[in-house]
């Protein structure tokens, strides 16, 4: 095992242990490929959420929100193209039977497919180097002819007879076109004109066939996703604009730069104008965080040809017409969530122990503080450390610990990323002050409890 992937079952392991992702039906045996976030771990998600939501409307005048449903017209994805062309290419091991994506496999033997491959492109690869694999189950080489599978999620919504294929409803797969169909809506309901943006965070689904690397790949996952439509004119500068502001993004949630690169998309969609990731430097290497496109106005264009209804847009100064290009930003909060805790997660050698510690920016820490009484067989020091704790939890997300020996109470904390920890101690019960200790430093002071507010304001940055 490589000292990446000991670090990933290390974060895996700390992530089960403190509450932060849980594998999902567990007392089942699992689901693969489907996780649920604890009390930590959602946290930390609605953090992540929240300061999205926060950069990308709040502070934005002409970018709205939306909450489409995750149901939509079957339609909608004909018209998309996931009907047709949203597959990946699988064959089956023909000694054990599992289910494998080429360009997994390929990558398992430093063959690297571009994502903007086509399938066919994609299989005449892997064909090519079908003497190189083996199945990651049995270690077989023996393997069925690739074929195409779609990765879009049937149901049985609305449908009374059973026969998903004559009457399909999909599970969306993707956020971006509840964005498309309600543009117009948007344009019709708000005072916007071009250019402006549309932003929303909801569930997507996926049936991957191979899911793996933790909650990096997974079949549900939720999306951050803008729809930034411009002129055509506009694009470049729109474009380079919305790619700085991206990178920034992530460099103020506390990741290191050192961990992010490009990658331009060698190979375009054949709508696409330009395409860049934001990539993280996972424990398992380099690999998508978040995706900037101009997608030109291919999008707008195809719901306005399959429906019938014009999506143009009409300039009120100078009455030009037409279909607004579209850049988009496109994150995972899961993928996002994982690099933080990876970027956060910390082995320090002590004096004579060694303490783990997510050192996750306090902005979006799950827990702000949390509150200690010396002991918790003393009445006045836990009714002190009571007081404090109930004065701060209305602003801060906290916790009250009384349990084990302090250090013990620190290592936990350590561990799910506290910032601060206040310890009320018989001084405390004299001089109206408790002991502050620093997550990342470990350093101590005293602070008088009536500046414990402003003192908490001032460095939590919240």
């Amino acid at each position: 095992m490589t000292k990446n992937n000991k670090q990933l079952d290390k974060i895996i392991a700390l992530a089960k242990r403190r509450g932060f992702v849980y594998p999902s039906s567990e007392i089942y045996g699992g689901f693969a490929a489907i996780y649920d976030f604890g009390p930590y771990g959602s946290l930390l998600a609605k953090n992540i959420k929240d300061y999205w939501w926060k950069k990308m409307t709040q502070e934005k005048e002409n970018i709205v929100g939306l909450d489409s449903a995750i149901f939509t017209s079957p339609k909608v994805w004909e018209a998309s193209g996931h009907v047709s062309g949203f597959s990946d290419p699988l064959m089956e091991c023909k000694n054990c039977n599992a289910r494998l994506r080429a360009d997994t496999l390929l990558e398992e033997v430093g063959v690297f497919a571009d994502e903007k491959m086509s399938e066919k492109e994609i299989i005449e690869i892997f064909l090519n180097n079908k003497d190189k694999h083996k199945c990651p189950n049995c270690g077989k080489k023996d393997f069925s002819e690739p074929k195409s599978f779609n990765l879009l999620v049937k149901s049985n919504l609305g449908n009374f007879t059973g026969d998903f294929e004559k009457d399909p409803a999909y599970l969306r797969g993707e956020t971006a076109q509840g964005i498309y169909i309600n543009y117009k809506n948007v344009m019709d309901t708000s005072r916007v004109k071009i250019p402006f943006g549309i932003a929303q965070i909801g569930k997507a689904f996926r049936n991957e066939i191979t899911a793996r690397q933790f909650i990096f790949r997974t079949r549900e996952f939720e999306q951050m996703e803008m729809q930034y439509f411009i002129h055509p004119d506009m694009t470049k500068d729109e474009y380079e604009k919305l790619k700085k502001e991206r990178w920034q993004f992530y460099l103020d949630l506390g990741i290191k730069e050192d961990n992010l690169k490009w990658k331009k998309h060698e190979k375009l969609a054949f709508y696409a104008k330009e395409a860049y990731d934001i990539e993280y430097n996972y424990p398992f290497g380099f690999k998508e965080l978040e995706g900037i496109h101009a997608r030109g106005d291919y999008d707008l264009s195809q719901h306005s040809k399959h429906s019938g209804q014009s999506l143009e847009y009409l300039d009120p100064e100078t009455k030009e017409k037409y279909i607004p290009h579209v850049i988009e930003a496109s994150g995972g909060v899961g993928r996002a969530f994982l690099a933080i805790i990876c970027d956060a997660y910390c082995e320090e050698e002590l004096e004579n122990d060694t303490r783990t510690v997510l050192k996750i920016d306090k902005k979006i820490a799950p827990i702000k503080v949390a509150i200690f009484p010396l002991l918790k067989n003393k009445e006045k020091l836990f009714n002190k450390a009571k007081e404090i704790y109930n004065n701060l939890k209305n602003q801060y997300y906290c916790e009250f610990d009384s349990s084990g020996n302090i250090g013990k109470r620190y290592r936990r904390q350590d561990e799910i990323g506290t910032p601060y920890c206040v310890t009320v101690d018989f001084d405390s019960l004299e001089n109206d002050d408790v002991t502050i200790r620093d997550r990342d430093t470990m350093k101590q002071h005293r602070v008088k409890i009536e500046d414990l507010e402003t003192f908490l304001k001032d460095n939590l940055n919240v």
